[in-house]
């Protein structure tokens, strides 16, 4: 049966991100599809074995602006001109490893990589998931048929405004002279208010306006938070204060991996929030079992 939570809570913000790692764009409405919102993370870089590029290695990365057009993307960053990348034909294929999966990709042309080396300063190649239905979900935390784009692991990433503001609260009793811990840190897909902090490690199933959703795993979080997303300066936070109040199993924990029931959904900002399903508060985030 539902479990209570305040009648005000709400989806409070959407993101989509066309290119892994690069910068995201607030929306209005999203249209959620099997494998995440519609336009996320269909695009990736990856280096001249295939393997997926992030941030994580090429800070630089967050400073790059993608734009779905109506015929590709068009790709803006500091110090360069923008580029306009049409849609690469599926006959195209090119062998991609994103962390455990192995699957193909459109490739784009070599023009596309030499803008990415001019704006990031490193030897990549543009690829464009066409039919995501390649790549599984991991089996352990998802069922047989789910799906993924090129995101980490998982369709749809929430968190939530009280969790932020918690881990905030830490990170700024250490350094009291700091700006806010900004949201884009943890790259959500979407964002809802009106529960307790770290209440969604608890939640595992959930309905945002018509979309319903089962919250299958927490994200441990690695370096790409401590990355600024407006000047790609790296540093110790939020992990440092992540493993202060959030460590279980040796990693750090913020927001929880979604998979929709419900494709075909459209998410609009102000959609209220409802828990379907949940577990006793108390055992932390959904994680591989030790």
């Amino acid at each position: 049966m539902p479990v209570p939570i305040p009648p005000s809570a709400r989806l409070t913000s959407i993101h989509r991100f066309p290119v892994k790692s690069c910068r995201g764009e607030s929306l209005e409405s999203a249209v959620v599809e099997p494998w995440g919102l519609a336009g996320d993370r269909r695009w990736m870089l990856v280096d001249d074995d295939g393997v997926v590029v992030t941030a994580r290695t090429l800070n630089r990365l967050v400073l790059v602006h993608p734009e779905l057009t109506a015929t590709g993307l068009r790709l803006t960053a500091p110090g360069v001109p923008a580029l306009d990348v049409p849609m690469p034909g599926p006959a195209e294929q090119v062998p991609v490893r994103v962390w455990r999966s192995e699957l193909t990709a459109a490739a784009t042309g070599p023009e596309v990589g030499a803008w990415f080396g001019e704006a990031v300063g490193a030897a990549v190649r543009l690829v464009h998931l066409d039919d995501p239905t390649r790549r599984p979900t991991n089996p352990d935390f998802s069922g047989p048929h789910d799906r993924v784009s090129f995101a980490d692991g998982y369709p749809l990433l929430l968190a939530t405004e009280e969790s932020l503001a918690a881990l905030d609260a830490v990170v700024r009793a250490r350094s009291p002279e700091r700006e806010p811990l900004p949201m884009a840190r943890f790259r959500p897909n979407v964002v809802v208010s009106g529960a307790e902090p770290w209440a969604e490690d608890d939640w595992r199933r959930i309905r945002i306006g018509d979309a319903v959703f089962r919250a299958v795993k927490g994200c441990d979080r690695c370096v790409m938070t401590t990355i600024d997303p407006d000047t790609a300066v790296r540093e110790k936070e939020p992990i440092a204060s992540l493993a202060r109040v959030r460590r279980w199993d040796g990693a750090t924990w913020f927001g929880v991996n979604l998979v929709p029931d419900t494709p075909g959904a459209t998410l609009r900002v102000g959609d209220p929030l409802e828990v379907l399903e949940a577990v006793p508060p108390g055992g932390g985030p959904v994680r591989p079992a030790r």
